[in-house]
């Protein structure tokens, strides 16, 4: 196969009397951010060298299509296409979505309470999706009006996160004049439902402006009720549990400030509830006479606090903090709450009774490790039942009712496998990795009882390793197509994640980071020593932040492994680091650090951005994506990395850049069907470098 060449044009900048050197820099072209709308824009020999790459990875998989196509079929045949969720009672409504064979998208329906009128779709994702004659169809937000007459959505058609909101009155089913374009995609109705709050992106793509838009008039008469000044911080607004306030929340990855004002007022002067605090978070809702505080303040993994209304200076402790367990925030009934807690990457779920501030744990299964669930699935919160789920790595999700005070559950939902599936058939594990610090790294496993520890086997290890996002061990039919052909799958739990708190997270920021890539290899070489697998066999896959953390160990100990999937990778930090005119740069500084005005972050970021650290040594097969449409990792970083990975590599493996030109977002192509056909093509990479074609 004729690999491509991408030219190279040396390009040499200096930081803090460090020489940045680079032959692809001039692929991140000045007004790149203008490609994410128009494709037209982007430079003639970027686009030649992508379209050859995609020619590369098409031919790669010429010989893979019956097998794509196999997968294709088991994953649609262990999911129910034709599938309701549960019913939320609402006020006047029950509220609920479907989806069906045919379609790719959700249909949301709603049905009066007494049933006196048949249920009606009144948003069709499908219908508007060709409506719209769209390749790409990306749902930001769909909300209905208190009074239950309107529908506000929004919508991105490209894949670049750009939404435009539009409103329909869904008793005609007729849109209205109102359209509001760039977005963040957010939508909040005023409780009157003559107007919603929504926020605006500005030039870099960062939600800043929070607006009040009434219905019926110019967007250009919108009130601006927020700015945020700080080119760090972004902003959103909520509508808290009782509906009496509306909470302005503003923010960067640390730190956090929040206002409010009165639901009702008629005019909006937002009120300050605590000054902003470097490196404090926290997050208010108001309930009856008080306002509850979820808040990092002298509490790494949070404490919940409360206040009375009319005094939010007096703070009484209500949730304090625990060592080692990560405090969740709250869901309200009239006379409980229900809060979830995580330790040890294992959550649970409590209920407190108001009255007497006694509280119990929701017991749902006997498996050890798992996912649970609660939620209140109506208006009216008199009432002491709700649903709480659970799910594992090898059990389908299932829904109950659970009445508060008999303690009895019912079962109401089942996730359905139509192929049918054994939970017996399979072995799920929780174990741990000593890291090169003594940190004990969690790993959650799935295998089948057939597939041997005797060091013999292969294993996908995923991991991801940033902005405090924990990965739950939940259920996955698709990945079953691996498991089921022997491959065990695997979560790392590296640091740099939140499934061991906050502490978690903090060692493995600005420069500590090195302890997410440390992690994975300790990870990996456990379970060698461990017989799960052996020195090559094991597969990476992450995306995004994940990317790095696979960009990173592939320089590291490329040696770990059969083959590699980078997905829309976060692989050029430091260039992205250094552009604070992109999207994401400015508010990412608190996570990485920042190399425009320290000398040490700069040295520290250079020396494991997995860009600037390709070396000369062996590889293996690599799968990497991007899209032209995503905004949050650019597709220059793949196009760059690619070309200088093959430029100064060892091995004769094939490393693939597979671009989507088409409309496509961070998360890759929009509908169900384009998605299992690009997990499809993904897993036929896995098993056609781990030799396995059945």
């Amino acid at each position: 196969m004729k690999i491509p060449q991408l030219k190279k044009k040396l390009d040499i900048k200096k930081y803090h009397g460090y020489q940045l050197k680079d032959n692809y820099s001039w692929v991140d072209q000045p007004n790149i951010l203008e490609v994410l709308k128009n494709p037209n824009k982007l430079l003639p020999d970027v686009r030649s060298y992508i379209e050859k790459n995609n020619q590369l990875t098409e031919k790669y998989f010429s010989d893979t299509k019956n097998l794509q196509k196999k997968i294709f079929k088991e994953i649609k045949s262990k999911i129910k296409l034709n599938d309701t969720s549960l019913k939320y009672k609402d006020k006047r409504y029950f509220y609920w979505s479907k989806t069906e064979t045919k379609g790719n998208y959700k249909k949301y329906l709603r049905q009066l309470i007494d049933s006196s009128k048949p249920k009606e779709i009144y948003f069709d994702g499908d219908v508007e999706k060709k409506k719209h004659g769209s390749e790409y169809f990306g749902i930001g937000s769909i909300s209905v009006s208190h009074s239950d007459e309107l529908l506000a959505y929004s919508l991105d058609l490209k894949g670049s996160e750009y939404f435009t909101i539009y409103v329909r009155n869904i008793l005609t089913k007729k849109n209205l004049i109102d359209k509001i374009q760039n977005t963040g995609g957010s939508i909040v109705w005023s409780l009157d439902s003559k107007s919603f709050f929504y926020t605006k992106l500005d030039k870099f793509h960062r939600p800043r402006e929070i607006y009040k838009h009434t219905l019926g008039t110019d967007v250009k008469k919108d009130i601006l009720i927020f700015k945020e000044k700080d080119k760090t911080f972004t902003c959103s607004i909520s509508l808290t549990s009782d509906e009496n306030f509306f909470i302005i929340s503003t923010s960067d990855h640390v730190t956090t400030e929040e206002y409010f004002f009165n639901s009702k007022a008629k005019k909006i002067k937002p009120k300050l509830f605590f000054k902003r605090k470097k490196d404090t978070r926290y997050s208010v809702d108001s309930w009856k006479e008080y306002f509850y505080i979820h808040t990092n303040k002298d509490a790494k993994d949070y404490k919940i606090l409360r206040c009375k209304k009319e005094n939010i200076k007096k703070l009484y402790e209500f949730i304090p903090k625990k060592k080692e367990t990560v405090i969740g925030g709250l869901d309200f009934l009239d006379n409980y709450i229900i809060r979830a807690e995580k330790s040890d990457a294992i959550s649970k779920l409590f209920v407190r009774n108001i009255k007497t501030n006694k509280e119990e744990e929701i017991k749902i299964s006997k498996e050890a490790i798992g996912s649970p669930g609660a939620s209140i699935m109506q208006k009216n919160t008199n009432t002491t039942k709700i649903v709480v789920s659970w799910e594992s790595m090898a059990t389908p999700g299932k829904i109950y009712e659970y009445d508060i005070v008999t303690k009895k559950k019912k079962l109401v939902k089942e996730i359905e496998i139509p192929s049918g599936h054994n939970p017996n058939k399979y072995i799920v594990e929780r174990i741990k990795a000593k890291s090169h610090d003594g940190r004990m790294v969690p790993i959650s496993l799935l295998r089948k009882k057939s597939t041997k520890k005797n060091g013999k086997s292969k294993i996908l290890l995923y991991a991801y390793g940033a902005y405090k996002h924990s990965i739950d061990p939940t259920f996955s039919a698709a990945r079953l197509c691996l498991v089921d052909r022997g491959i065990t799958f695997a979560i790392a739990h590296v640091r740099g994640g939140g499934d061991l708190g906050d502490i978690w997270h903090e060692e493995a920021k600005k420069k500590l980071k090195k302890n997410t890539f440390l992690d994975y290899i300790s990870c990996s070489n456990h379970l060698i020593k461990k017989k799960y697998t052996y020195k090559g066999g094991i597969c990476f896959y992450g995306g995004s932040a994940g990317g790095l953390t696979g960009g990173a160990v592939a320089n590291m100990a490329p040696n770990l492994f059969f083959s590699m999937l980078l997905l829309v990778p976060f692989v050029d930090t430091l260039t992205t680091m250094l552009n604070e005119k992109l999207p994401l740069t400015p508010a990412e500084w608190e996570l990485w650090g920042n190399p425009l005005k320290s000398k040490e972050y700069f040295k520290y970021i250079n020396s494991y951005s997995p860009y600037q650290n390709l070396q000369k040594t062996s590889y293996p097969p690599i799968l990497i994506t991007t899209s032209l449409f995503d905004n949050r990792v650019l597709y220059s970083e793949p196009v760059k990395y690619i070309a200088k990975l093959r430029d100064i590599k060892k091995d004769n493996n094939l490393q693939l850049l597979k671009c989507k030109m088409q409309a496509a977002g961070h998360g890759g192509m929009s509908g169900r069907d384009n998605s299992i056909k690009e997990l499809s093509e993904e897993y036929s990479f896995i098993l056609k470098t781990a030799k396995i074609f059945n």
